[in-house]
């Protein structure tokens, strides 16, 4: 943090009138806004890596000088640790579709637009190599080459595929591994690939037009590889047809760089699709099973349904590793609602209700203790009711205040500072127990709280993990309601 201030200083002469640290994202770049008298300010930016900090500026100054949109450096260190660029805002392009997200994947025409205006821009970006960019600046390598295609399939298999408990043949998956990597790679590139491109890592101007950040990973590689991170990110449920809608888009900017078929590019873009599908599945393995981070739990049946999917049209054409695939999305752990394979069930499990009786059902509510504690609607004088009040609240900070714990900026505020994922492991423990005596008991409703100061950040991120872990371990019915949002979902009962 010296080094950012001594930084701003030597810039600007004179010292910021207030610093106000930002969220943090995947990385270990720590990011803070810098404030001037007049109100204007700038982004600071100090990172652990001098490789990839001189990687973003170097690609930054280039993509700038092309009449590209990306955030200006204003002044480095020479040592490159720490940064000054432009204030892009708060505002990028997830948090514009969350609306979309919200239900469920049905985005109106002005989400659409949005979605339209950006994968248009995609061709600059990647064809700006064209202009003489250095790829050997890139970082951590200069190209998309066969160690890098077989890192992140073996990242997929180490972090995701063994701690799933599937089995599998190590040698014959290799093998099948260096196989697809071949065909990813049979068609050289001189396109830029962005790698991470995705609505997160776009920002939106006041007047909605998008800007580039956070593609110091890139490297040269093929255009598919961006198209499919874009349209098939595992939370964002973009529907078939609003897909082909924007691959159309894409197809159509494309020609003003290069020639294309287009049902050549489909086939390369589908085999993409499947490969960045497994990087995905890497990363939530990653950051769920080994860094126990509950919204990446919560994203891998997204990222799931994508490979299922994938594996039903053909996709795949590495005997093997189809196989394999095919096991990992039938797995018990894994399958869809109403298709888990019959099993043995334990003694120890909890003995549901015949059929023919009623079921259990549980209600789960965020609230403001300000507005009240809320009423149980089953009539039997209400249930559990947890305090949040004690764990760090992101309300505090500007950038979270209009957002909620169903928005992805608090929910990796919350889950990177930590506290309430400590409450959280209480929580589900004394939730777990009771939830399996009146299974055994064959009570019918079951009600669990979650307060805070506003009932918009803490509770409903706590009721909304709830509700799913209570429905994912159990398969019963849950209905959850943040009851200040007005915002309900039911979770219904597996068959």
């Amino acid at each position: 943090m010296n080094r950012l201030l001594t930084l701003y200083r030597d810039w600007k002469k004179k010292e910021p009138v207030r610093v106000e640290m930002l969220a943090g994202a995947g990385s270990n770049r720590k990011y803070y806004r810098l404030y001037e008298e007049d109100g204007h300010s700038v982004i600071g930016v100090v990172g652990t890596s001098r490789e990839e900090n001189a990687a973003f500026i170097y690609l930054s100054g280039f993509f700038r000088a092309q009449g590209l949109a990306v955030p200006e450096i204003l002044a480095a260190d020479e040592e490159q640790i720490c940064y000054l660029q432009t204030d892009l805002g708060n505002r990028s392009l997830y948090d514009a579709l969350a609306g979309g997200r919200k239900k469920g994947g049905q985005y109106d025409s002005y989400e659409r637009e949005l979605l339209k205006r950006t994968i248009r821009l995609l061709p600059s970006v990647q064809y700006a190599a064209r202009q003489g960019l250095d790829f050997s600046a890139c970082y951590p390598l200069p190209e998309m080459n066969h160690e890098a295609v077989m890192f992140d399939l073996n990242y997929f298999k180490y972090c995701f595929l063994k701690p799933s408990g599937v089995d599998f043949h190590e040698g014959k998956l290799e093998e099948d591994f260096r196989a697809l990597a071949a065909d990813l790679l049979q068609e050289s590139s001189q396109t830029f690939l962005y790698r991470d491109f995705q609505a997160r890592n776009v920002m939106l101007s006041a007047a909605d037009q998008p800007f580039f950040i956070d593609f110091q990973g890139g490297r040269k590689g093929p255009r598919e590889y961006d198209v499919a991170s874009f349209l098939w990110q595992a939370s964002a449920h973009y529907s078939a047809e609003l897909r082909e809608e924007l691959i159309a888009v894409y197809l159509e900017a494309l020609r003003a760089y290069d020639s294309v078929d287009p049902e050549h590019f489909r086939k390369r873009l589908d085999l993409f699709v499947f490969f960045r599908t497994l990087q995905v599945l890497g990363a939530y393995g990653l950051r769920g099973y080994c860094e126990r981070k509950q919204y990446f739990m919560d994203s891998i049946p997204f990222a799931l349904d994508n490979l299922r999917a994938l594996l039903e049209q053909g996709i795949c054409t590495c005997p093997y590793l189809e196989e394999v695939l095919w096991n990992l999305v039938r797995h018990p752990k894994f399958c869809p609602k109403g298709e888990e394979p019959a099993a043995p069930v334990p003694a120890s499990a909890p003995q549901v209700k015949p059929e023919g009786t009623a079921a259990l059902k549980v209600s789960v509510f965020s609230f403001s203790y300000r507005k009240g504690i809320p009423e149980d609607p089953s009539g039997n004088g209400g249930g559990y009711v947890f305090d949040c009040r004690a764990v760090h609240n992101p309300g505090k900070y500007e950038p979270y205040r209009n957002l909620t714990g169903l928005d992805e900026p608090v929910i990796r505020f919350l889950e990177e500072d930590g506290e309430i994922l400590t409450f959280l492991n209480s929580v589900y423990a004394l939730a777990d127990a009771h939830v399996e005596r009146y299974l055994q008991r064959g009570f019918t409703h079951l009600m669990f709280c979650f307060g805070c100061t506003g009932g918009q950040h803490r509770s409903v991120y706590s009721a909304q993990h709830v509700a799913v872990h209570l429905h994912e371990k159990y398969g019963i019915e849950v209905n959850v309601c943040h009851r200040e949002q007005g915002i309900s979902t039911s979770f219904l009962p597996r068959k």
